[in-house]
């Protein structure tokens, strides 16, 4: 029996083998993060409660808490696993101009950990710091010379639970109300009293894709690129295919799809996956 270019059967079995390509992606996906886990980075101003934060997240008294500016000199890295999900703290020092040279050390150091993040928490003093002159956007902003993907940066606002009057109370929920107009979200927390923080962890894990599988796979990251490159070849074989019916576009780019993965499962020549594919196939319309 002959195939022809035009009578659906191609293309179906191209789209489910998208399909299932995208589903073993989904599948490794989440196996490489709990595996790998996340980094995530704590910053903002001084006392805004960055290190009461990885201390809660921590469940003990990693970083050193004081009232006094400026206490966090250096990073500090903290490694936890909560809801499944593995996350690779690293609290930093308050973000500000100074003349301490060792603080300011810190500072850099911090700004060089922020840009390598996977996760950005920006922290802020909801009690204080929505009177600053620059906003935690308007911070993060400064830090990456533009605005890090929404999918990067986690607005926390601190203290929720100290807002005393009604004036506070509407400052706050205007801060809030730009924040998600602009396309970010805020998580309300309390680091006195763990108020908020399973809110958080949930949107940590909302935020890079994590839902614990019943079965996952593990996947090295060279595997992973092979099935996205695998994954692309095939777009472009039913774009060859549905939009211009060029059969031998289609064999070439189901040839670069089968390269790709060859590097996981072996060597699979190009004589064996056109010949099962095309071997009742008619160029035509």
């Amino acid at each position: 029996m002959s195939i022809f270019l035009s009578d659906g059967v191609i293309q179906s079995k191209l789209e489910q083998t998208q399909d299932k390509i995208q589903q073993v992606l989904a599948t490794a996906k989440q196996g490489q993060l709990l595996r790998d886990g996340i980094h995530v980075v704590l910053a903002g101003r001084p006392n805004a409660g960055k290190s009461s934060l990885l201390n809660r997240l921590a469940g003990q008294e990693r970083a050193i808490v004081t009232d006094v500016a400026g206490t966090t000199r250096d990073t500090l890295q903290e490694t936890v696993v909560l809801n499944g999900l593995t996350l690779h703290l690293t609290d930093t020092a308050g973000l500000r101009d100074t003349e301490d040279t060792v603080e300011r050390i810190g500072i850099e150091r911090a700004r060089t950990a922020i840009t390598q993040a996977d996760m950005l928490l920006m922290v802020y003093d909801v009690t204080r710091d929505v009177e600053e002159e620059s906003t935690p956007l308007q911070l993060a902003e400064q830090l990456f010379g533009e605005l890090p993907d929404a999918k990067r940066l986690l607005i926390i606002a601190n203290k929720s639970d100290l807002l005393s009057d009604d004036s506070s109370e509407k400052s706050a929920s205007t801060m809030q109300a730009e924040i998600k107009d602009r396309g970010y979200e805020q998580v309300n927390v309390s680091c006195e009293t763990g108020a908020g923080i399973d809110n958080l962890v949930e949107a940590l894990c909302a935020k890079v894709g994590f839902h614990p599988p019943e079965n996952s796979l593990t996947a090295r990251t060279r595997h992973i690129d092979a099935l996205r490159r695998t994954a692309n070849c095939l777009t472009e074989a039913h774009e060859q295919l549905t939009v211009f019916q060029a059969g031998e576009l289609v064999a070439e780019s189901l040839r670069q799809a089968q390269q790709s993965l060859g590097e996981i499962t072996g060597e699979f020549s190009a004589d064996d996956l056109l010949g099962k594919i095309f071997g009742s196939f008619c160029i035509g319309k």
